[in-house]
């Protein structure tokens, strides 16, 4: 007798078009979110109005966001696709890494260290309830801590992403993608 679990699972088993999107709940989505915020924020306050430059990190903080989105929406029919979306927002993530990395080194401002107590006073921030942009605030008084504070977040993304890519690949692995699901389907149903 087949109970309930067996009959879901093979259920699961036979779908084509897989569950997607969930992306407002993953932690990488979220940071990805105060940083194209704060990002905002950041160049506004701090990078000239008519500077490429601020466009092209808006455009990085935004890409970041928006690819782990579109990827998560994809996923259903092409883990492919996600796996090279979330691929693509880890690397608007590190183009605005270095960005501000440029900006301290341009602005003769200090890169605080991964051991600096700054940066771990920021870290902790990554515990409080309902994080938002506004959590992150008061480090945008000032050009040195706001840029210190961005690398710092965007590291924290970047670890993320990169483990969210780990677990998209080793699922693609163990479940393979549409064209695998397709195939078994047609066979499923020819009765081989």
């Amino acid at each position: 007798m087949t109970n309930r679990t067996d009959m879901t699972n093979e259920t699961n088993k036979s779908k084509i078009i897989l569950p997607h999107g969930g992306y407002k709940n993953l932690m990488s989505y979220k940071n990805a979110v105060i940083v194209h915020d704060l990002t905002v924020m950041f160049t506004e306050k701090y990078i000239d109005r008519f500077s490429r430059t601020r466009d092209q990190m808006v455009q990085a903080a935004r890409s970041g966001k928006q690819n782990i989105a579109e990827g998560s929406m994809a996923s259903g029919t092409s883990k492919e696709t996600e796996i090279k979306l979330v691929g693509v927002a880890r690397a608007s993530q590190e183009e605005l890494l270095i960005d501000y990395q440029d900006f301290l080194r341009q602005h003769q401002l200090q890169l605080w260290g991964k051991d600096d107590l700054r940066v771990a006073e920021i870290r902790k921030l990554t515990y409080a309830t309902n994080r938002t942009s506004k959590t992150y605030e008061t480090y945008m008084s000032a050009p040195e801590s706001a840029a210190n504070m961005m690398i710092c977040l965007i590291h924290q993304t970047n670890y993320l992403l990169d483990r969210l890519l780990q677990a998209l690949g080793r699922d693609f692995a163990k479940d393979g993608g549409l064209r695998e699901r397709l195939f078994k389907a047609r066979q499923n149903y020819r009765g081989y």
